[in-house]
């Protein structure tokens, strides 16, 4: 089955989030992506329904071991398309914003070929 693109930019957003400020509240979320707090309220109402986050009494946001994974698993896809893209001589910014929309779409062995070449090539 395949994941809307927004839950994995969400469960995306919370995984950089906690990296960076600790712990994460959904204006966070809001202030990050440029999204309304209602906006944002809503879709996290919908990732706890997937078990995919926990929010705490005060509000705090966690990832669940399977919203974890898929979050760790995009970040890597965004990760290695960004570094493929700036190899092939496209400009970093331009680079994080094509790795952002091909993250959600491209293969797992189209990702993993990639992989393999980079490594072979030792980049």
């Amino acid at each position: 089955m395949k994941r809307q693109e927004s839950v994995e930019d969400y469960l995306e957003t919370i995984l950089l989030l906690n990296k960076s400020i600790g712990a994460v509240r959904s204006i966070d979320i809001a202030n990050h992506l440029s999204f309304s707090k209602p906006s944002v309220s809503v879709a996290m109402k919908n990732l706890r329904a997937l078990d995919y986050i926990n929010t705490s009494k005060d509000g705090y946001i966690t990832l669940t071991l399977v919203g974890n994974e898929i979050a760790c698993e995009i970040y890597e896809r965004h990760l290695v398309l960004t570094k493929a893209l700036t190899l092939l001589g496209v400009p970093e910014d331009i680079a994080k914003e094509d790795a952002c929309r091909i993250e959600h779409d491209i293969h797992k062995i189209t990702l993993l070929k990639i992989k393999e070449y980079m490594e072979k090539l030792n980049l």
